[in-house]
């Protein structure tokens, strides 16, 4: 396993749209490693392969509950409404409060290339849509309502 570097919001490889994944070998293994352990390092809830400079559709999230490694995500079904505020590893020190759904529903693959379905809800829900945006080129300041000063331990 390796640290990557994370991109910071101005570079333009956080700005395209994701290739899907078709090979499931021992290289996205090690990428998907590595992301593992560039997103503990950084102490996020969740890492997508553009902000390591990798234009593939994959992510990682851990909410606290446990690593999840999402391959080709897709956001199927969306329910309810949660604002609150949402920050990124390739947007340091920078806050704001995002309107997401409430819950959803995420379908994916795992490193083996076999699907999964899972209901998601809350933060899960909200680092999942942020995930799957920056698949898609977007960042969370693009779709900020407000933004908000906190403190450098975050709160």
């Amino acid at each position: 396993m390796a640290l990557r570097t994370i991109l910071t919001k101005e570079d333009e490889a956080l700005r395209r749209v994701c290739r899907p994944v078709e090979k499931f070998d021992e290289k996205l293994w090690s990428l998907l490693d590595d992301m593992a352990e560039t997103l503990y390092k950084a102490k996020g809830v969740g890492l997508a392969a553009p902000q390591i400079g990798i234009t593939r559709r994959i992510c990682v999230i851990d909410v606290g509950e446990g690593l999840i490694e999402c391959i080709n995500p897709e956001i199927i079904k969306k329910s309810g409404k949660q604002r609150d505020v949402e920050g990124c590893l390739s947007c340091p020190k920078q806050w704001g409060y995002v309107v997401r759904p409430s819950k959803c529903t995420l379908r994916a693959q795992n490193r083996y290339g076999e699907y999964y379905e899972m209901q998601l809800k809350e933060l899960f829900c909200r680092c999942a849509c942020h995930e799957v945006d920056h698949l898609d080129g977007k960042l969370f300041v693009d779709i900020v309502d407000e933004f908000v000063e906190l403190k450098e331990d975050g709160e």
